[in-house]
């Protein structure tokens, strides 16, 4: 087990020659999610060698056109590549009202898409097995961050077992979490399973100003994907008024998250070479990287492979 992450692209309100719009491609177990779609994004997809025929789930952040626009290209993409299963998409309130407007050129879809709103400050949902939360960000528009947890499994543990007279017939149902009752008495799974074990967080926010929310939610997190829209501090005017953060601002908030890692995104048009802010911000976050686009990483369970 595993998450497998690629961000596709970096870019905020236009692709530019060299750089795509943000996009987040998570894998895991089998399956594959993206996060947002901005004009151009299948294209990203297949230059970094990933199939847009595989991917099952669709989260919209909100509905900017640099992060829906290249919607309806890619549900055709994934038509002509003969998909059959259902893809499900979740975005905001509205989600229904914009695929009204993206069936209009978007048509002969064969497979089924289940749109999925979410409303309020905050929701949970499960995507096989993978737990999503929805946070309320502070944008323009109605906007969420998402924060993706990974469980692992705790260990089965022989010697508890059978410290605790366990019969072995019930060992492996009790291994999979059911509780158990054999002749006549109750097994749980705590009978013979050992300490709970870290798990993989990893955290998704952009298009927002500063959202403390994270700092409860998504703290030791693995890796946190933060917006870079301004690097110069004197555009927090404009971040301000255009509910955007700086680069110093989301360094700020991964310190206080003590996440592991932090990548930027979502970089104004009007930045040119991201990198040149990297010595700035290690200051105020040792642990920053500035990715350009097709960035991956590998999260995997500590101690794993021992």
């Amino acid at each position: 087990f595993m998450l497998d992450i690629c961000l596709l692209g970096t870019g905020g309100t236009v692709p530019l020659p060299n750089r795509w719009l943000t996009s987040l491609l998570v894998r895991w177990n089998g399956n594959t999610l993206l996060v947002d779609c901005g004009e151009g994004t299948q294209i990203a997809i297949h230059q970094y060698g990933y199939s847009c025929k595989t991917i099952d789930t669709i989260l919209l952040t909100h509905f900017h056109t640099d992060h829906t626009a290249g919607l309806p290209g890619l549900l055709l993409t994934m038509a002509k590549s003969e998909r059959t299963e259902p893809v499900t998409i979740y975005g905001p309130k509205g989600l229904t009202e914009v695929f009204e407007g993206i069936y209009k050129v978007a048509r002969y879809i064969p497979f089924e898409i289940k749109l999925v709103e979410i409303d309020g400050p905050q929701a949970d949902f499960e995507v096989n097995g993978l737990k999503i939360k929805a946070l309320h960000a502070k944008h323009s528009v109605p906007c969420y961050a998402y924060i993706f947890e990974l469980d692992r499994t705790r260990k089965f543990d022989k010697d508890k077992a059978i410290a605790k007279n366990v019969p072995m017939k019930v060992w492996g149902r009790l291994q999979k979490g059911n509780t158990v009752e054999f002749d006549g008495k109750i097994y749980t799974p705590d009978d013979v399973l050992g300490e709970s074990r870290q798990g993989l967080k990893l955290v998704y926010a952009t298009d927002t100003r500063p959202l403390e929310e994270l700092v409860t939610y998504g703290s030791h997190a693995d890796l946190y994907i933060g917006e870079g829209m301004y690097g110069d501090p004197e555009k927090i005017e404009k971040a301000n008024l255009n509910k955007h953060s700086t680069m110093q601002e989301t360094a700020i908030l991964a310190k206080q998250m003590m996440v592991k890692e932090l990548w930027f995104t979502h970089y104004s048009p009007s930045i040119k070479d991201p990198l040149e802010y990297e010595t700035v911000i290690r200051q105020i976050f040792p642990q920053v990287i500035i990715p350009a686009d097709g960035q991956k990483k590998v999260l995997r369970f500590v101690d794993e492979g021992e």
